[in-house]
Parts: C-alpha cells; sequence; structure tokens
C-alpha cells in the first residue's frame, strides 16, 4: 500500500511538471508565434517638409499602409526634414542606421555616387510612365540597387511627380545668350548642363527657401516641382515669368530608402509588405500629382494672372546639346555612371522608338 502511494505521488508529480513545462520544440514555436505578433518599430526621414502636399504625404501613406497590411506588426514613424537630421542628410542617416528608411530623392547624392542622378531625372530623359517600365521590368531597379550596394541601402520607387515645370525666372529667357550669369536653383546633371551654358546653378536649396532667395535677388530664378508645390510656396509672388517644359526633369522619380540590415531582419512577409507598399505609393503620388498640377496651374493662371511661357526652340535645342557633352563627359569619370548610362540610353531609344508609334503619333 505504502508503494502504491509513492507511486501514485511521483506520478502527480511527473503530470504536473509536464503541464508546468512543455516540451522544448513547443516552447520554442509558442515563443516565435509570439514574437512575430510583437511591433517592430522603424523610423522614416524625409527631405521634405511633414505633410507637404505630394511629396510629404507620401511616406506618411506608404506608413499607413505599412502597418495596416501587417496588421500592426511594422509600425513606421515619419519624421519630416529638420526633425531628425537635415533635409539632405537623409541617406547618410539610412546607411549609418540612424533611421531605417528614408524617403528623398536621388539626383541629391551625386557627390557620393554620380550614377544616383539616373534614378531620379535626367534632362531630356524618360518621362513617368517610361521610367517606372525601366526600373521595374527594364533592368533599372537592378541597376539602381548595384549603386546603393557599397552603402548598404537597398533602394525602392517611392513616387513621381511627373514632367515639372522649367521654373520661374525675373527676367524673359529669349535666347541661350540670357542663361550666361543667370543664378539658378537646379539640381542633378540639369545643373550641369546650365553650367555649361554659362549659367551659375546653385543646387543646394531647399524648397521653403525659394520664396526668399528670390524676393532678396540671391537667386535669379527657381525650379521646385510644379504648380501643386509651387503655389503654395508662393512662388508667383516673386518671380514674373514662369516657364515651360521641364526640360531638366521630364518624369521625376522619388526613392524610399531602407538600411538592408534592417531590411534582411525583417521576417519574408514584412519585407514583401515594404516593397508591394512602396509600389502602391509610387503609382499614387502620380497619380496625385497630375490631379494637383491641373487644378493649381488653373489658379495660377486665373486667379494670380501668371504668365506661363514656352523656351524658344533655340534655347531647348541648346539646353539638349549641352546635355549631351555632359553625360559624355560625366561618363568618362565614372565606370558605374557610365555602365548605367548606356543602359539607360538604350532603353531611352527603344522607348522613344516605340512611342514615335503611339502617344507621340496624336500630338
Amino acid at each position: 500500500m505504502g508503494k502504491l502511494k509513492l507511486y501514485c505521488g511521483l506520478l502527480g508529480l511527473l503530470l504536473l511538471a509536464s503541464c508546468q513545462q512543455p516540451p522544448a520544440d513547443t516552447a520554442a514555436k509558442t515563443q516565435a508565434v509570439t514574437a512575430s505578433h510583437q511591433a517592430i518599430e522603424w523610423r522614416l526621414a524625409t527631405s521634405w517638409p511633414k505633410n507637404l502636399a505630394g511629396l510629404g504625404m507620401a511616406p506618411e501613406r506608404f506608413a499607413q499602409l505599412v502597418e495596416q497590411m501587417s496588421n500592426g506588426r511594422l509600425v513606421i514613424q515619419v519624421y519630416g526634414a529638420g526633425e531628425l537630421m537635415p533635409a539632405l542628410s537623409v541617406f547618410d542617416g539610412v546607411s549609418k542606421g540612424t533611421v531605417q528608411m528614408g524617403h528623398s530623392a536621388a539626383h541629391y547624392w551625386k557627390g557620393k555616387a554620380p550614377a544616383s542622378q539616373f534614378f531620379s531625372s535626367i534632362p531630356f530623359g524618360l518621362n513617368a510612365q517610361q521610367m517606372n517600365a525601366w526600373l521595374h521590368r527594364g533592368g533599372g531597379i537592378e541597376l539602381w540597387q548595384e549603386v546603393y550596394q557599397p552603402f548598404g541601402i537597398l533602394p525602392l520607387a517611392g513616387g513621381n511627380t511627373g514632367m515639372q515645370m522649367g521654373g520661374w525666372f525675373n527676367k524673359p529667357i529669349m535666347s541661350p545668350a540670357d542663361l550666361k550669369g543667370l543664378k539658378m536653383r537646379l539640381p542633378g546633371i540639369g545643373s550641369k548642363v546650365l553650367k555649361k551654358l554659362g549659367g551659375v546653378p546653385v543646387d543646394e536649396l531647399a524648397g521653403r527657401e525659394l520664396y526668399s532667395a528670390l524676393q532678396t535677388g540671391a537667386i535669379d530664378a527657381a525650379e521646385w516641382v510644379g504648380p501643386y508645390n509651387d503655389l503654395p510656396l508662393g512662388l508667383h509672388q516673386v518671380a514674373k515669368y514662369y516657364y515651360y517644359p521641364g526640360w531638366h526633369e521630364p518624369g521625376s522619380s522619388m526613392e524610399f530608402l531602407v538600411n538592408q540590415q534592417a531590411f534582411s531582419a525583417l521576417p519574408a512577409d514584412l519585407q514583401a509588405i515594404v516593397k508591394v507598399a512602396a509600389r502602391a505609393i509610387n503609382q499614387d503620388m502620380l497619380d496625385d500629382y497630375t490631379q494637383g498640377h491641373i487644378a493649381a496651374m488653373d489658379t495660377l493662371i486665373s486667379e494670380h494672372n501668371v504668365q506661363v511661357t514656352p523656351f524658344p526652340p533655340e534655347v531647348i535645342a541648346a539646353l539638349k546639346q549641352a546635355r549631351d557633352e555632359v553625360l559624355t563627359e560625366e561618363a568618362a569619370k565614372d565606370p558605374m555612371f557610365n555602365k548605367v548610362l548606356q543602359a539607360y540610353l538604350a532603353n531611352e531609344a527603344a522607348v522613344k522608338r516605340y512611342f514615335h508609334y503611339t502617344e507621340d503619333a496624336l500630338n
């Protein structure tokens, strides 16, 4: 009887222990499931003022999409320019892991990686539709990844403003000679084109600085984006002439910068969500800008009597020739620039051949 009681007691203890301490493999699975539902928190720094129409709202919408699609497992806090770092420090911030993501424009990093400029927009280059096709179906994104790989950054297309305007000028541009000595805010390869024609490019001014720079005469002309952003900045109040077309940026792509190490640490489904959300925002921004530009241009003309003026044909011809010269010169300096240039030009030529029979034939 005593042995039976002892046996029952030991059996009870074993059963109790088995309830309190599940097998190691079961415990590991439980812990993994729990961890997979813990919120991962990221920070995203932008080069734009917080909630700026178009540019500033794109990363906000991206963060909302990611949180919704991940059911709250990945939460991204968005910071405007200057909140965590200066507008033009976003690339370094992502590269160093100070933040996990950024939203900016690739031409800002020409000093670090000259070939980066192709992934924003180059003068007389691809429009928004053509740019998206090249990036996502024509090998462009793979080249972009190659350019950013040494910096530990994964690039994703992050929106497009569509074709921009030629900019705001305080004097008429009647011939290429009028560009000589002209101080103009102009970024990317376009700045080198202007310089070749005798202009003085200024490419370090943020959008919020343009009004005072034009007003004080620190610059003679400036381009920002187009009516959607130019109207609220009040640029029509400090410059008389609004020129078109935006030869320097015919289809300006924005970018999401993702720290490669942080991205690799995400589960596969969250990686997919980040990429899918970026593709959605890439198209959403273009839609937003297209409609926004239309409405804002009507306001500029009908309510503010803005003079919308085309560049003379001889000015466009001179700019186009200068572009070809600049690209050749830059390619000779940097092997990666040359590699991307050759791929870009081949695609550009093929696109223009096809569009000759389609969209262009309607004009």
